[in-house]
This record gives structure tokens, C-alpha cells and sequence, in this order.
């Protein structure tokens, strides 16, 4: 299936300051991956053939990367809808827990619920296995974390987290609130667009792609809890209603 959607504003890389915006831009997804990436007149008549997914007044970019992770879903509980207590994580809910079926369950939730905000990405370390399992199940992609990560307080070495691709990672984002600690599910609650985005919107990429409300016209800000949609390896995870 050939996607193309199409956006007020797509940002490839909101980490690079020198990367310019593209106004009414599109980005093509083939299966998994980005196939191309620029605007959306030239490529709409290049896939005659696409099925278009018009964000329309937004900013279509890479996915957020929470930088919590291990506090989110190893130590905060996320409750059942049907224990009617709220839908926001309880701190510290699973500490000293050991039914891990509880503790996977928790961290489905809390999965699910992060794609509400655009994140695509979320450091650890996962100690628990049911963790590890929801968070490779999930399709987000898991970040390794800090060996401190689980300490009380959250402090972390941004020269030692990178991933394989050399991106650094979530928990190592420098002079602000991060490396393991509590933390929120929107990352952009306390971080910059620019700090919070994950990886780049390039053809040939995985297709891990947000979708934000921007904060007025003519703006490619996006507005924190504005997320209209999440893409994960190219399939629609998350449409707001």
C-alpha cells in the first residue's frame, strides 16, 4: 500500500536548525518506509496511484522519544478504564511489585497511551522482562537507557547514550529534566520540539512519523498534547477522534 499524507508543514529533521521547513509538504510511505519526501503537488502527480491522508492546518514530523521510560513503565502504574480511577499513571504504582503479568499489562497501557502524544521512541533501561516484551510488541522503538537510570536521581552521562545509529539517546538530554526520572508522557510538556524529536523523515527510513496541531497560522510549532496522529513503521497507530 502506497500512503502519501500530506500536511500544512513537514519538518524532516526539527533536530537541525539549518533544515527548512516544507510548506504544504507530503511524505510518501511504501509499506515501512519513507519513500520520498518534498511537496505535495510534485509528489501527488509522481504517485497518482497514492492513497492521501490530508492532516490538513498541521505539522507532519519524526515521532517523539520519551526520555522516562524506566519510570513510566516499571515504576508508575497505568490503570484499567474499567478500575475507574483515572486514566493518568500513579507514581511509583509498581514499586516492589513482582506479578509481571500486572506489570505488562500496566505497560501496554502506558505504550498506548504515549502514542497519543507522538512518541515513537522511549529510553530505558527494562529490567522486568513483561516490559521488554510490551515495549518489542509495541512497535515503539526501545531505547537502551542509562545504567542510571533507576537510581532516585535520574542523573545521566549524555556522552555515554547513543544508539546504534549514533542518535543520542532519550535519557541523556542535556540541562533538562530526563535520564530516567519522572517524567510525563508528553515529552514535549517540558522539552523543545527540537529536543523531544527522534531520528529524521528521510527516503529509505523507517516510516516512524507525528502528526501535531500547530499553535497558529502560518506556524510550524506544535502545540504540546497536540498530537493528531502517530505512524509506526508506516501502519496509523493513533488517530485523534
Amino acid at each position: 500500500m502506497l500512503t502519501l499524507h500530506r500536511a500544512a508543514f513537514v519538518l524532516p529533521d526539527p533536530a537541525d536548525p539549518t533544515a527548512p521547513s516544507i510548506a504544504d509538504g507530503a511524505v510518501v510511505v511504501r509499506g515501512g518506509l519513507v519513500e520520498a519526501v518534498g511537496p505535495y503537488a510534485e509528489l501527488a502527480v509522481a504517485h497518482p496511484g497514492a492513497r492521501v491522508r490530508d492532516w490538513g492546518a498541521a505539522v507532519l514530523a519524526p515521532g517523539l522519544r520519551n526520555p522516562y521510560g524506566h519510570w513510566l513503565l516499571e515504576r508508575a502504574y497505568h490503570p484499567d478504564p474499567r478500575e475507574e480511577v483515572g486514566v493518568e499513571p500513579v507514581a511509583d504504582g509498581l514499586a516492589g511489585c513482582t506479578d509481571e503479568t500486572r506489570c505488562g499489562a500496566s505497560a501496554r497501557r502506558g505504550l498506548q497511551r504515549m502514542l497519543g502524544y507522538g512518541v515513537t521512541a522511549v529510553a530505558g533501561p527494562f529490567e522486568r522482562a513483561s516490559v521488554r516484551t510490551a515495549v518489542a510488541r509495541s512497535g515503539v522503538v526501545g531505547l537502551p537507557g542509562s545504567s542510571s537510570s533507576s537510581s532516585s536521581s535520574g542523573s545521566s552521562d549524555a556522552s555515554d547514550l547513543s544508539d546504534a545509529s549514533g542518535v543520542p539517546d532519550a535519557s541523556g538530554v542535556s540541562g533538562r529534566p530526563g535520564g530516567g526520572g519522572a517524567g510525563p508522557l508528553d515529552p514535549l510538556a517540558v522539552l523543545s520540539f527540537e529536543e523531544a524529536s527522534y531520528g529524521r523523515v528521510a527516503a529509505g527510513g523507517r516510516a516512524d512519523l507525528a502528526v501535531f496541531a500547530v499553535a497558529g497560522d502560518g506556524s510550524a510549532e506544535p502545540v504540546a498534547g497536540g498530537c493528531l496522529a502517530t505512524v509506526l513503521g508506516g501502519r496509523l497507530v493513533y488517530r485523534r477522534r
